[in-house]
């Protein structure tokens, strides 16, 4: 196969990063006397962006509007202040970015995470990747498992759909690659399972970053 671009989930895909997620939340939790939660139990809660793991992590009665959206905001600012206290990159995926650039791909970041958190993240976990794109959620775009952002970055980086491998850890990825018509390959050193992303479609499974590479011959 030609491929020719590498968009890459964040979270769980090229950073391990669901101690700072969770225990950020469950910070924000216990301010208001609030049950928190395992942080295992959040690897089934993040993928679909802050306001909807501030639902999830609220107990159903609390699960109003309003309430989302004030702890979603409190949410943002305690992770800005230690989103790097465990979170770092996969053993691996330095060599695995740097096989794909090698292999010619054009390399890019797409996160359901906050914009500003997923540029400042990127720069800071990998600062010698020269990546073309990173595009973390914005007021106004549809996330992800909308197909927009995903194709709006091939549009602007020269490449058919059918050219980029689309990387990622959840049926939130495999949906928004398949729904882009890019080339849907899961990560199982993520936050979900081998059976959702299969019955999401991904059209190969990675047990480890290295294994990439034998789809880039």
């Amino acid at each position: 196969m030609n491929f020719r671009g590498l968009i890459c989930d964040l979270d769980g895909t090229l950073l391990d990063s669901i101690a700072d997620l969770g225990e950020s939340m469950n910070i924000v939790l216990a301010a208001d006397g609030l049950p928190r939660h395992p942080i295992s139990a959040y690897r089934i809660m993040v993928g679909n962006g802050v306001e909807m793991l501030t639902e999830r992590a609220l107990p159903p009665n609390l699960r109003t509007p309003d309430m989302v959206r004030e702890m979603a905001r409190r949410m943002r600012e305690v992770y800005s202040g230690r989103w790097s206290v465990h979170t770092r990159p996969y053993p691996g995926i330095e060599d695995m970015l740097a096989q794909a650039q090698k292999a010619g791909l054009s390399l890019a970041v797409l996160s359901n995470k906050v914009d500003r958190f997923t540029t400042e993240m990127v720069s800071h976990f990998f600062p010698e990747v020269p990546f073309d794109q990173v595009v973390g959620a914005k007021t106004g775009i549809p996330i992800k498992p909308d197909p927009q952002s995903a194709l709006t970055m091939a549009q602007e980086l020269n490449l058919e759909p059918g050219q980029c491998i689309f990387l990622g850890d959840t049926k939130v990825d495999m949906d928004t690659a398949n729904a882009a018509g890019m080339f849907p390959v899961g990560v199982l050193w993520g936050f979900r399972d081998e059976q959702e992303l299969r019955e999401a479609g991904a059209k190969r499974l990675l047990a480890h970053p290295s294994e990439l590479a034998e789809l880039l011959k």
